[in-house]
């Protein structure tokens, strides 16, 4: 049931950020860095339902992680560069917060079951 709560989550993140992106004028080369990493999240977690072994699970979940570190750090620089506003990265965010503390959650799972 998590699982598809956070597929879900995902998946509905990277919808977030594709229709953000698609909004930015110029700075193609940044924005392109913030969809690959916010899209990269939800591919992550849905490789992961698919891993060879808990080691691979681990391994695919600390990906989305370090994407979900990436994307946030791509919202701040636009937000601090003025390409967005401030009102407008807020949600994405706050969402990429969310499934931050839920894949620290599912590793630290995954890591406790695999002892």
């Amino acid at each position: 049931m998590a699982d598809n709560k956070l597929a879900d989550m995902s998946t509905e993140f990277a919808i977030q950020i594709l229709k953000l992106t698609d909004g930015i004028k110029g700075h193609y080369s940044l924005s392109n860095q913030l969809e690959r990493s916010g899209t990269s999240i939800g591919a992550n977690i849905r490789e992961a339902k698919y891993a060879h072994s808990r080691p691979d699970f681990i391994a695919k979940l600390q990906i989305a992680f370090k994407e979900c570190y990436e994307t946030e750090y791509w919202l701040e620089l636009f937000v601090q560069s003025d390409i967005l506003n401030r009102e407008t990265a807020v949600d994405p965010y706050n969402q990429c917060g969310t499934i931050r503390r839920i894949l620290i959650a599912s590793i630290n799972t995954a890591k406790e079951n695999a002892k």
